[in-house]
């Protein structure tokens, strides 16, 4: 990813999946665990016909702002910023990114409910 700063994102879905990242960026991405509190996870229908290929499932997660809600494990991964606009493409149909605090301090993108 030579001098360019990486670009944060916190996956809490099918991101993490391998054959989505194949598809998706072309290899396995890099990541760590992190946690998001503030939202709630919902269960959301997909109809385009590219996402369900890569990932294999008509029914994925989608997060809802909750102040009460119950943390959120997932995994923060460094992607370049094109990798970034491809993943925006990916979500497109369902999420709207937005930056979010994560509990390790740091603040990632994360793909929220449109």
């Amino acid at each position: 990813m030579s001098d360019v700063r990486p670009e944060l994102l916190f996956s809490y879905g099918t991101l993490q999946l391998e054959s989505v990242q194949r598809a998706t960026f072309g290899r396995l991405l890099d990541g760590t665990d992190d946690v998001l509190l503030g939202y709630r996870v919902i269960e959301i229908r997909i109809q385009d016909p590219a996402v369900l290929a890569a990932s294999g499932v008509a029914t994925h997660r989608a997060l809802v702002p909750d102040a009460s809600a119950p943390s959120i494990s997932g995994r923060v991964f460094r992607l370049t910023p094109n990798e970034l606009a491809t993943a925006d493409i990916y979500e497109s149909e369902n999420y709207r990114r937005e930056l979010a605090p994560l509990a390790s301090g740091i603040h990632a993108w994360v793909y929220v409910k449109v």
